[in-house]
């Protein structure tokens, strides 16, 4: 009797589990769809900001500006975009091996000095590894702390109301910063590519320098107004304000179908464990019911002999 109230207690127990990643996969689902309008909407600005670029790369302005010059790398900036919250399978885990692979690939360590400012608008120096990085998502934050070889600069929570104004241009000002006081001389993006609701895609990809794709056809000559650098300083910098807008966006809905097909990898696990359990308990009760009836049986007939 004391195996079938453990087992009873144990399919209870998978029962009430079961009720909450069922809940946790609904909720999911339902913020996956909001994620994923909303990172539907800004890709056509964002490739026409991407084209806009590649047609001016030809000019001569372009070609100089600090942020298109490419330089020996010594120093990489990652930005890194991940989730607030886990429960979400290996997303988040699988960007820090991403990101992990490239350190490695770069093959750059030790230290070096990362000037900042204070308030008050005095100098100083921090030193900082030859891997520093920008955390978005709180998990990733939590994960750049326990890191080696990347020394973490910024940290900033992923799922904010106004993404533009709380992460995207105060990062990218910082990164700005850096590249062009010649601090820094790459900066990657490591991010997840939402392809489908089951598919989501680990990316590395370099935000700095600006490359233009080699088959691009640029435009000739043209007449800009009212300044070439002014124009092309500021064309640069939305293309690159649109595409972590964009990364942020996808991570967000990739976030939210990772951690769907979690709960519901849970729910159905939760379910065969309990079919398990069942069968068990049945087999148990039916155990002890076989075996009451045959004490039963056995006492009749003593009684009956007697």
């Amino acid at each position: 009797m004391a195996s079938l109230q453990i087992i009873n207690r144990r399919i209870r127990s998978v029962r009430s589990t079961r009720q909450i990643t069922k809940a946790m996969q609904l909720v999911a689902a339902s913020k996956l769809r909001r994620a994923q309008q909303a990172a539907l909407g800004p890709q056509a600005f964002a490739q026409a900001a991407r084209e806009f670029l590649a047609r001016l790369s030809g000019q001569p302005v372009v070609k100089r500006h600090p942020l298109m010059q490419a330089r020996p790398v010594k120093r990489v900036l990652y930005i890194v975009i991940a989730g607030d919250r886990g429960m979400a399978g290996g997303y988040n885990s699988n960007i820090l091996r991403a990101l992990g692979r490239s350190v490695r690939e770069r093959g750059l360590s030790g230290k070096v000095r990362i000037q900042t400012k204070q308030e008050r608008g005095l100098a100083m120096e921090q030193s900082g590894s030859a891997n520093i990085a920008i955390g978005i998502g709180k998990r990733v934050s939590m994960g750049l702390a326990r890191a080696k070889d990347v020394s973490q600069i910024e940290a900033y929570d992923c799922d904010v109301e106004d993404t533009a104004h709380q992460i995207v241009l105060p990062a990218l000002d910082r990164v700005f910063k850096l590249y062009e006081e010649n601090q820094i001389d790459a900066v990657d993006l490591v991010s997840t590519d939402f392809v489908s609701t089951v598919t989501q895609r680990v990316n590395v990809r370099q935000l700095l320098p600006v490359v233009v794709p080699p088959d691009t056809k640029s435009s000739g000559d043209a007449e800009m107004e009212p300044e070439p650098d002014d124009l092309v300083d500021f064309a640069i910098r939305r293309v690159l304000e649109a595409q972590l807008t964009q990364a942020i966006l996808e991570a967000r809905a990739s976030e939210q179908a990772a951690r769907m097909l979690a709960m519901m990898n849970a729910t159905d696990n939760a379910s065969d464990i309990i079919d398990d359990l069942t069968l068990l308990y049945n087999n148990e009760r039916q155990s002890s019911i076989t075996q009451e009836i045959s004490e039963i049986s056995a006492g009749a007939e003593a009684i009956s002999g007697a």
